[in-house]
């Protein structure tokens, strides 16, 4: 699976990117059909979480999105994965149709 990480108006260092490759290459183990995977962080100052990561799975049919916000990019893409695990396991059933 491809994973293609974007920094938005900063400079990610790589002990973040390998993270972040590392968490969103798991999701492989969920579902086999993942084609790519596009990871966005953006700093947002306008609040007190302001570390918001964007996770996009390109999965034959429709693409699925997690969008999360918090203190660390870390936490955040922690919360994205989790949200994309449980949108896999449902997509996964829809196409088995159970």
């Amino acid at each position: 699976m491809n994973v293609n990480v974007q920094s938005i108006k900063f400079d990610a260092d790589k002990k973040l990117i390998d993270f972040v490759e590392k968490k969103a290459s798991k999701l492989d183990k969920f579902f086999d059909g993942i084609i790519g995977t596009d990871v966005f962080l953006r700093l947002d100052n306008q609040s007190m979480d302001n570390k918001k990561v964007e996770i996009r799975l390109n999965i034959p049919g429709n693409d699925l999105f997690a969008e999360r916000s918090s203190k660390s990019f870390e936490e955040s893409v922690d919360l994205c994965v989790d949200a994309l695990k449980i949108q896999l396991q449902k997509a996964k059933e829809k196409m088995r149709g159970v």
